[in-house]
């Protein structure tokens, strides 16, 4: 079965793929989606409504802290009063003024251990890997994914809560990693936080935590399972994941019982394919996934629409402009991006009627 796209949207926006292809988009609880794009030196904030709209104006601009410096996976607050950046050797938090908040020292990302530094606060080491920060839906909390303090002996990864005021950790959950790169997303209920820990080819570790008072409680999801959170919604308790090398989707409970799953033979039975990354929630009642290999064939670049809760196909996108290679990122509000870097150009896409 072929469901037909419709064209909501459609925007030029240099530098927009990385909403698509990054983590770019930062979406809250109750629909508000903004996207947090580099812009040389800055990072600037913008309300994904008001793009779509005509307004390329940011709503909030904040001084990158670390020029040179492009990896981490940073945050705004939901007022946009302050964000905060995970850095190579630091976590800090930065007024809209450009003043430094607060800073939260860790060991270096670099990849060679022990290696020296110059002291000079704007070196940045070798090496890709990473960690990432989220502010929470209420703006009181910061979750960071970080390496063990500067001063210390024994090196190990840490997920910390901060006070998003002041900087004070508050609580921290030892993590048996050793990340290339990860990723947090807060669940919609305003209590749970989700990180997920891409290790390159040693796979990937899902977590999931609460603050209760001054303590954490947190629970992997990693016996066994090698799986990548892709989204949540507020219209479901749990979460979606795919498997690291696309065999399947899967929705689950909060405590990581699959509730629902499907291999992307169900797809397409005569050539089937693996689910990439791109899926999620487009809203309560559907996913959107992809099979996908825009860099080898992009001629065979699949949308596939399922049901939110059992993930029955319910059949493929068919785009009135053509094939789309892009990948998706589902907004959660019945529409969905995707991406033409030829023109720099970011689609807003809806089902018709089903």
């Amino acid at each position: 079965m072929s469901i037909t796209a419709q064209l909501r949207d459609s925007v030029r926006l240099p530098g927009g793929g990385a909403l698509v292809h990054g983590f770019a988009l930062e979406s809250r609880g109750g629909g508000s989606c903004r996207a947090l794009l580099g812009n040389g030196r800055a990072l600037e904030v913008h309300d994904l409504d008001e793009v779509f709209a005509g307004d390329r104006v940011p709503t909030a601009v904040f001084p990158l802290p670390w020029p040179g410096w492009n990896r981490g996976v940073h945050s705004v607050s939901p007022d946009g009063t302050f964000a905060v950046f995970s850095g190579q050797r630091a976590v800090r938090a930065v007024g809209r003024g450009g003043e430094t908040l607060w800073e939260y020292r860790h060991a270096c990302w670099g990849p060679a251990m022990g290696h020296p530094h110059t002291g000079d606060e704007q070196e940045v080491c070798r090496g890709n890997e990473h960690g990432s920060c989220r502010v929470s839906d209420d703006g009181r909390l910061v979750w960071a994914h970080v390496l063990s303090g500067p001063e210390e002996d024994d090196w190990e990864e840490r997920w910390v809560v901060l006070d998003a005021g002041d900087g004070r950790e508050l609580a921290r959950l030892p993590l048996d990693s050793a990340a290339s790169g990860s990723h947090q997303l807060s669940h919609p209920d305003g209590v749970h936080m989700g990180l997920c820990i891409g290790m390159g080819q040693d796979g990937v570790l899902l977590h999931w935590a609460r603050l209760d008072g001054g303590e954490l409680t947190g629970w992997d999801l990693n016996e066994g399972m090698d799986r990548i959170l892709m989204d949540v919604h507020e219209g479901h308790p749990g979460f979606l994941t795919v498997e690291h090398s696309g065999w399947d989707l899967h929705v689950h409970a909060l405590d990581g019982t699959v509730l629902a799953e499907v291999s992307p033979e169900s797809a397409d039975d005569e050539d089937p394919p693996c689910w990439d990354y791109g899926c999620g929630f487009v809203d309560a009642d559907t996913v959107i996934a992809s099979t996908i290999d825009s860099a080898e064939e992009p001629e065979e670049a699949r949308h596939w629409l399922l049901d939110a809760r059992t993930l029955e196909i319910r059949g493929a996108v068919a785009y009135p402009t053509g094939p789309v290679d892009s990948y998706v990122r589902p907004l959660g509000d019945g529409t969905w991006l995707t991406w033409d870097d030829k023109s720099e150009t970011l689609n807003r896409w809806a089902a018709t009627a089903l």
